[in-house]
């Protein structure tokens, strides 16, 4: 059975993203984030390497090839993430262009593949990373919940428990809530605190 196209799901995580980037301000870029020893001006780069590799491998680049940590001036993270977003569009489809992504073999750090399941698994570290984000920031409120459950049953079966740590960039798993909401139980398995938080920016 061929995977459904991740596309639409991808789009919504890119916009996910790229809407609380362009609403975090210079002052929040000292806070400290989820992700251990990052703050949010580290946590904005890597989302700038992440959108540059997604695009580079849809062109059938190496993931190797692009740094998953650049180094942008802290003015341009906004900017240099919008440009990586357009390539992506253009080199996934996403633009409404015929892009022949989904079923070409992509070489990413969790494997090769066809394109289908790549962007799966580039939706779910976008809708983590944009938790880490909005958890930094105080805006968890508005995240999309629906991103964080087409990938969770995914996320449990490719992440076991155990091992972790290693070559498997994540903790152990948090306990999650009974009630938690799908984003909160997606980042619990992935070894976030669903708990974090920095603060607002106006009780800092």
């Amino acid at each position: 059975m061929t995977a459904p196209d991740p596309r639409p799901l991808l789009t919504r995580a890119l916009g996910q993203v790229g809407d609380l980037v362009a609403a975090t301000p210079p002052e929040a870029l000292d806070a400290p984030t989820p992700c251990d020893d990052w703050d949010v001006r580290t946590l904005l780069a890597h989302l700038v390497g992440v959108h540059r590799r997604i695009a580079h491998v849809g062109g059938g680049g190496l993931f190797s090839e692009v740094s998953s940590m650049p180094d942008v001036a802290a003015d341009r993270l906004a900017a240099e993430l919008a440009a990586a977003r357009a390539d992506v569009d253009r080199r996934w489809g996403l633009d409404g262009s015929d892009a022949p992504v989904l079923d070409r073999e992509l070489t990413v750090p969790w494997g090769t593949m066809p394109g289908r399941f790549v962007g799966f698994g580039y939706v779910q570290e976008l809708t983590v990373h944009a938790w880490d984000l909005a958890a930094a920031t105080g805006r968890t409120a508005g995240l999309d919940d629906a991103l964080a459950a087409a990938v969770e049953d995914t996320a449990h079966r490719v992440l076991p428990a155990e091992p972790r740590g290693g070559p498997i960039p994540f903790g152990p798993p948090v306990p999650a809530a009974p009630d938690a909401a799908p984003t909160a139980r997606l980042v619990a398995w992935l070894g976030r605190d669903p708990a974090f938080a920095a603060g607002t920016l106006a009780d800092r």
